[in-house]
């Protein structure tokens, strides 16, 4: 196999809401053009603090989430991070405005560091 550096475009980071301004999640797609799987192992950011990788896990009709050690991105796929499957836990984040870009970088197992902007969004606005 060949291992080639993961790559991944803009993300974005939810916009917390009054009440629950604890902590927010950021996504991101990340894809990996190489033929050896890879693995997100953690986050920072601007603001620095404390970023978590979190995978839902489910379980039938129900689920839980649970801190990662890492995310998959698989050989020649992406890690499609959602609110509904996997993302990056902020905790205690500062005052954040929608549309605001603020600043990330992702590490990896075996790719170099990605520095990477996400805009902050309303759940309303989020991508689909």
């Amino acid at each position: 196999g060949r291992a080639r550096p993961v790559e991944a475009g803009p993300g974005w980071v939810l916009l917390p809401t009054a009440g629950a301004a604890s902590a927010t999640a950021a996504f991101f797609t990340v894809r990996n053009p190489g033929d050896i799987p890879d693995e997100l192992t953690g986050a920072s950011w601007e603001f620095g603090g404390r970023i978590t990788p979190k995978r839902h896990l489910h379980q039938g009709a129900a689920g839980r989430w649970e801190p990662a050690p890492a995310l998959p991105v698989p050989a020649g796929g992406e890690l499609r991070m959602t609110p509904e499957d996997a993302d990056l836990v902020i905790a205690d984040p500062p005052p954040l405005r929608a549309g605001q870009w603020v600043e990330f970088t992702l590490t990896f197992r075996n790719s170099p560091p990605l520095r990477l902007a996400a805009q902050v969004l309303p759940a309303a606005e989020r991508p689909r």
